[in-house]
């Protein structure tokens, strides 16, 4: 078996993604497919690596701090 180091890149589903952000499965594949959210095509799904996420995370918690719109949402 296996064993994951702390440094290993770790992947979400677009199913996760859209549950962790609270946004639809579509807007998850739109955002893949316009280039708004890096993710690695695997056979015929994609998967969004960690760093991405917490990049899209903090980014929207940011602008929603600063009070500033946050586009696309």
């Amino acid at each position: 078996m296996a064993h994951l180091t702390p440094s290993a890149p770790q992947f979400f589903t677009v199913a996760e993604v859209a549950e962790l952000t609270r946004v639809s499965r579509m807007t998850v594949y739109r955002m893949v497919h316009s280039g708004e959210l890096p993710a690695v095509r695997v056979g015929s799904s994609y998967r969004v690596p960690k760093t991405a996420l917490d990049q899209l995370l903090s980014g929207g918690l940011a602008a929603e701090e600063t009070g500033r719109k946050v586009s696309g949402a």
